[in-house]
């Protein structure tokens, strides 16, 4: 696996990443009036090339294939991180997280915060982020709850 910066030609397989993983999440955790809400089908392309360009993720590749991204911005938040359904479970996220932890480090962030899906919640917690706040987005008239966590980048004295 390697991970690399963004290139303007990921921008359709990073938009299938996401419309897939959120679309695969559990019905139990959020319903698919909800998913639908949360990432539309057709995404909207152009609006995704415009924010990509902005945020210039981290990209998983295995075996030459786009697997996962990971938006890290300057003041340390983790905006979006997902790894194609078929990929899960492989430690791709774990790879993602860790480069941008280590990135975050070099660029002498005091710490990094996201805001977690109910299905990212564990995930984020085994990577010693810690819950601070349950929070509900509203989209297209539907309500997500998602769960604000951070994780401190100082070591102790």
């Amino acid at each position: 696996m390697t991970i690399r910066d963004y290139q303007p030609a990921d921008a359709a397989a990073i938009i299938e990443i996401f419309s897939s993983a959120v679309h695969a999440i559990a019905d139990t955790l959020y319903s698919p009036e909800q998913k639908s809400a949360w990432a539309p089908l057709p995404a909207d392309e152009r609006l995704w090339v415009r924010r990509l360009a902005a945020k210039q993720p981290l990209v998983a590749i295995v075996e030459g294939s786009l697997v996962g991204f990971l938006e890290l911005e300057a003041d340390g938040h983790i905006d979006c991180a997902y790894v194609h359904p078929k990929y899960q479970g492989q430690g791709i996220g774990g790879t993602l997280l860790n480069h941008a932890l280590a990135t975050a480090t070099q660029r002498g962030l005091a710490g990094v915060y996201t805001e977690a899906s109910k299905a990212a919640l564990a995930f984020f917690a085994k990577h010693g982020f810690k819950l601070v706040s349950e929070n509900e987005a509203r989209r297209a008239g539907q309500v997500l709850v998602n769960y604000t966590m951070e994780r401190s980048l100082l070591r102790p004295a």
